[in-house]
């Protein structure tokens, strides 16, 4: 019988997440002069709001699927899902168009990460996947540090369109090295698909998600608008919450959550998505906009995370070892805590050094934590669950990062509207496009370019206030894990 051959399959799981990485960190980059040269600075988080948007919905049915039919098919569907919205972002001709692209790649990154993580831990012994996840932890961190930089230079060479598709040769040869190198055995459960299950989280999370973007822009907190979305938020999570206890194969099985170490390391996971988005999503628009750099430099700074994240990574396979599950996450959430603190304080004139260090910080937390989590979720359950709960923790972060998007890019766009109020201007969101590349910025007065850096600089600060806020919840959220030794010998 033919043999998984775990190195070329480790490679192209590697290679997946790779792409995946790079999307983040690259479109994050480039995002200052995609909002320059489409427009519709208002519209910027949506751009990131639908790709999390279609990812967080669909990571658990892929999970579910994947346990069903097996990984192989349903990583190849995502993976195609993926490729064919990189291509279209690239031919976007509008920031609606760009965002619609953004739907369908959301759509196929809900199956390539959390399978990838998965396909891992079926193919490694449970001694092997500390050392491993470590690995594949570490490519986060290695691939988002050519992404930045490989973005810069994409700009300000080729263009902005080449951000989406430097991801479709990459992919193309993950997916053949997945569907060659990889033998699963064979499956024999009856198809039980919950469809509902996956209708009702679709329409839960779409009704919040648009609340928290357009409330206070484009319509009123308190208004009948915000009384439909958040009843339809409501509705549609209770009947959800009520197919999922009656579902013979639920995309959420809820059983998984009683387990200590998942509930606590899925709860963290939301915590620290809203970290992750908050930082590469308006980082980039702080260093272009406010300290006057080039993309280069916006993406140098999201190097550092990428830098502190794979080393942090690395260490922390050896750390669950040495000194336990419990301590390694503690140590990662200090890291966390001490990277927002830096960026609630960052200044314009303490220039891009003082947001790289506070970068390399978030970077140091969110590599001791992520591995530490992932090893202990698929050690904690059976083969024919692991799909299933890597995916939930996959889920919760995704969910972090979609909820993260959308309130912290609300709250952006009414401290700006806001700060126009207070000082007697009737201007719109859309007039920070003239911060986000350096000719735009040379063809206004000095008068206008200082009033609007201070206005982006006090609205951004909110949002590091409200990431800050959120890596102290994440601390204290660690003390409710397992810390007796048994539960830390699992991880071994």
């Amino acid at each position: 019988m033919k043999k998984t051959n775990r190195p070329l399959v480790l490679a192209s799981v590697m290679l997946a997440m790779f792409i995946g990485a790079v999307e983040a960190t690259i479109v994050s980059t480039a995002m200052p002069s995609i909002s320059a040269d489409l427009g519709g600075f208002s519209k910027y988080s949506w751009v990131f709001s639908a790709y999390l948007l279609m990812s967080t919905v669909t990571v658990l049915l892929y999970g579910k699927l994947s346990d069903i039919f097996g990984r192989k098919p349903i990583f190849a569907v995502g993976i195609l899902l993926f490729l064919l919205g990189s291509l279209l972002c690239g031919f976007a001709a509008s920031m609606e168009e760009l965002i619609f692209y953004r739907f369908i790649q959301g759509l196929g990154a809900g199956a390539v990460l959390p399978i990838a993580t998965t396909i891992v831990g079926d193919i490694y012994s449970a001694e092997e996947r500390a050392k491993i996840q470590g690995y594949l932890s570490s490519v986060w961190g290695i691939s988002a540090v050519t992404g930045p930089a490989i973005g810069g230079v994409l700009v300000a060479t080729v263009g902005w369109e080449y951000v989406f598709w430097v991801n479709i040769p990459l992919g193309i040869l993950a997916l053949l090295g997945v569907m060659l190198f990889l033998v699963e055995p064979q499956k024999h459960q009856k198809p039980s698909i919950d469809y509902g299950g996956a209708v009702m989280l679709t329409v839960s999370l779409t009704c919040f998600l648009y609340w928290l973007v357009e409330g206070g822009v484009g319509f009123k907190w308190i208004s009948k608008d915000t009384l439909l979305l958040l009843g339809g938020t409501a509705v549609s999570a209770v009947i959800f919450v009520m197919i999922e206890r009656k579902a013979k194969d639920p995309m959420m099985p809820f059983g998984i959550w009683k387990n200590n170490s998942i509930l606590y390391a899925n709860l963290v996971s939301l915590a620290t998505g809203v970290i992750v988005i908050g930082i590469t999503s308006y980082l980039p628009a702080y260093v272009t906009g406010v300290m006057e750099q080039p993309a280069a430099i916006a993406g140098f700074t999201l190097t550092a995370m990428s830098i502190g994240w794979p080393i942090a990574a690395i260490i922390s396979g050896r750390l669950l070892i040495k000194i336990g599950y419990f301590r390694t996450t503690l140590a990662g959430c200090i890291f966390l805590v001490i990277g927002t603190l830096l960026f609630v304080f960052m200044r314009p004139e303490f220039g891009p050094l003082w947001a790289a260090a506070s970068s390399f910080f978030v970077g140091v937390g969110m590599g001791l934590t992520s591995t530490a989590f992932i090893v202990s979720i698929q050690s904690a359950v059976s083969y024919e669950q692991r799909g299933a709960a890597t995916a939930s923790f996959m889920f919760m972060r995704n969910l972090g990062s979609t909820i993260g998007v959308a309130l912290l890019g609300s709250i952006l766009n009414s401290s700006l509207l806001n700060y126009f109020h207070r000082q007697g201007e009737n201007l719109s969101v859309d007039a920070i496009n003239e911060l986000l590349t350096e000719e735009k910025r040379s063809a206004i007065s000095l008068e206008n370019l200082r009033f609007l850096q201070e206005g982006l600089s006090l609205s951004l600060q909110n949002v590091y206030g409200v990431t800050a806020l959120f890596a102290a919840i994440s601390f204290l959220l660690i003390f409710g894990l397992p810390r007796k030794k048994g539960a830390e010998s699992n991880v071994k």
